[in-house]
C-alpha cells in the first residue's frame, strides 16, 4: 500500500512539473499551509472535548452515564466485566457527543478487559467495533467544529441529519453482528459434536445380539 502511494505522489508531482512547473511550488506549499491549519482546529476541538469529559469524571457524571447505560450495555455484552462495561459506557458517552479523539483511548481499554485470551475477536468485541464505527451522534462536535472553521453559517444544521443515519446504522450494524454471532456460534457447536469410534459401535452391535 505505501509502494502504491509513492507512485501515486511521485506520479502526481512529475504531472504538475511538465503541465504547470511554475505553480507546482505554490500547490505544495498551499497544500501544507492547510493541512496545519486542519490540524490545529482538529487539536483545539479535541482540547475542548477532552477537557469536558475531564470534568465528567471529576464531577462524577461517568459513573451516572454508567449507571444510566448499564441496562443496555449488559444486555448487549454478556458475560463481560463491570471494568469492561464502565469503558464501553464512557466510549459509546464519548462518541455520543462526538469527541472520537476522546473515545478512541477508552475503546482500547474496553477491548483489553474482553480479551479472552486467544489471538481471536470475541463476539462482544465484534460487536464493540461495530457500534464503534457506526457511532450514534448526538452532538457531531468535530463535523460541526469543522464547518465553522470551513465558514458556515450554519454548522449545527448537520445534527439532525447525522442523528438519524447514525442510529439507522447502529441498530443495523447491532442486528447483524448479533444474527453472525448466533449462526456462528451453532457452527461452532457442530463442529465440536465428535462422533463415537467405530469400535464402540461395534461393541454396542455385539452386545445387542448377544
Amino acid at each position: 500500500m505505501n509502494l502504491v502511494f509513492t507512485v501515486m505522489i511521485i506520479a502526481s508531482l512529475i504531472m504538475i512539473i511538465v503541465v504547470s512547473p511554475e505553480s507546482a511550488f505554490s500547490i505544495m506549499i498551499s497544500g501544507a499551509s492547510s493541512a496545519l491549519k486542519l490540524a490545529f482546529t482538529l487539536i483545539a476541538i479535541y482540547a475542548i472535548w477532552l477537557s469536558v469529559l475531564g470534568l465528567m469524571e471529576g464531577i462524577g457524571l461517568n459513573k451516572a452515564m454508567n449507571k444510566l447505560f448499564r441496562p443496555i450495555t449488559k444486555r448487549l455484552f454478556k458475560g463481560e466485566s463491570d471494568l469492561a462495561l464502565e469503558y464501553i459506557t464512557l466510549n459509546f458517552s464519548a462518541n455520543l457527543l462526538g469527541m472520537g479523539g476522546a473515545a478512541t483511548p477508552l475503546g482500547i481499554k474496553a477491548m483489553e478487559c474482553m480479551e479472552d485470551g486467544s489471538d481471536k475477536a470475541t463476539d462482544n468485541m465484534i460487536l464493540f467495533m461495530v457500534i464503534n464505527s457506526t457511532s450514534i451522534q448526538l452532538i457531531p462536535a468535530t463535523i460541526i467544529g469543522l464547518r465553522a472553521a470551513a465558514g458556515s453559517n450554519a454548522a449545527s444544521d448537520i445534527i439532525l441529519p447525522s442523528l438519524i443515519a447514525t442510529v439507522i446504522s447502529t441498530v443495523t450494524g447491532v442486528i447483524l453482528a448479533k444474527v453472525f454471532a448466533f449462526i456462528t456460534k451453532k457452527e461452532r457447536k457442530k463442529d465440536s459434536v465428535v462422533l463415537p469410534k467405530a469400535p464402540l459401535f461395534a461393541k454396542i452391535k455385539s452386545r445387542g445380539k448377544a
